[in-house]
């Protein structure tokens, strides 16, 4: 649990009497929703709950669950998390650990797959170990691949008795309608930046606040951030940014095209925030670093162009996590920023 969880805890702890099957927690990346998922987990089946409803921590459902071996609950997220940091899970949060880890591959799967949703049947169909609840956390859920989204619906439509999913997600857009209904929605949002702030000075993160800017403030996704300790992979698509060009942003292509797809477009949307943020009110959210750049790029941009420019990085983020080509993907967005900019 993260200070900036703790209302919503008190929110989430009024449920419990009457608690739904299936409770869909979600906010933007980074700010430790899976944590705070696991955390009601393990409170739901301890045997010993403190009047906070936090799990006691003693029990032998506790322990159980510490050790990712508890009988009556199951976690379900892609295979590509599986031998990740726990503050890098999907840029949210630590988890419990859930026993035998997947050997890291390239060809690590970045989607939860019916067979996945399949493999929950044996488990909900026998009788719970300790008389209690059963509980199935899935995360995050916009990585359920179609196949495995109807397979789940069908879950959801009939639940078996004495069984709550909780699933976390990250963007609920990104998810079918149908599964939106069947669940109860249960926001995590932002904490404040001065709270982020203060926590990640708590961690030792030095220029924190430089790099929960950059992060969107989002303290956890900041963290990895710092941690790792580099900012190439940004600056280098910031400098074209700043300075747009043809050749520019052929050669920055061949740099970017192993980076993340998904963090290569949200940096750009953040840029083009600032920018337009700059035009209208020179105010800047993101990259204060950059200020200097983003006032003469803001200064000499046409409005309708820039709006343009935002519309495409907004359909370009939605299949960022899918491209024929990473190179050609990375080019692409280059040349159009550059095109709307120039």
């Amino acid at each position: 649990m993260y200070p900036w969880q703790e209302d919503a805890w008190a929110r989430l702890q009024q449920m419990r009497a009457r608690l739904p099957h299936a409770i869909l927690f979600h906010g933007p990346a980074g700010i430790g929703k899976a944590d705070f998922v696991e955390s009601f987990a393990q409170a739901l089946l301890c045997e010993n709950v403190r009047p906070d409803g936090h799990a006691c921590g003693q029990c032998a459902s506790c322990n159980w669950f510490v050790r990712g071996n508890h009988p009556d609950y199951r976690r379900v997220r892609p295979e590509a998390l599986e031998d990740e940091a726990p503050a890098a899970e999907g840029e949210d949060g630590a988890a419990a650990g859930d026993g035998e880890k997947k050997s890291k591959s390239k060809a690590a799967s970045k989607d939860i797959k019916i067979e996945q949703v399949r493999a929950l049947a044996d488990f909900m169909n026998i009788s719970t170990h300790r008389q209690g609840l059963r509980v199935v956390v899935l995360y995050p859920a916009e990585a359920l691949n179609m196949p495995a989204s109807n397979a789940l619906l069908k879950t959801l439509e009939e639940p078996p008795p004495g069984t709550v999913f909780l699933l976390a997600s990250n963007g609920l857009d990104r998810l079918l309608p149908t599964i939106l209904s069947r669940c109860r929605k249960f926001a995590l949002p932002m904490p404040d930046h001065a709270q982020a702030l203060a926590w990640l000075q708590a961690q030792g993160v030095n220029d924190a606040d430089g790099w929960l800017r950059e992060q969107g403030g989002a303290p956890l996704a900041a963290l990895v951030q710092a941690e790792s300790g580099s900012r190439e992979e940004l600056d280098t698509l910031l400098q074209v940014l700043a300075q747009p060009s043809i050749d520019g942003a052929l050669r920055a292509a061949d740099k970017l095209s192993k980076a993340s797809l998904g963090s290569l477009v949200a940096w750009q949307q953040r840029w083009l925030y600032d920018v337009f943020s700059y035009k209208l009110s020179g105010v800047i959210r993101y990259y204060p670093r950059y200020q200097r750049e983003l006032a003469t790029l803001a200064g000499r941009v046409n409005t309708a162009k820039l709006m343009r420019a935002i519309k495409s990085a907004n359909e370009r983020r939605a299949v960022a996590d899918h491209p024929l080509s990473p190179k050609l993907f990375v080019e692409d967005m280059l040349l159009d920023y550059t095109a709307c900019c120039t």
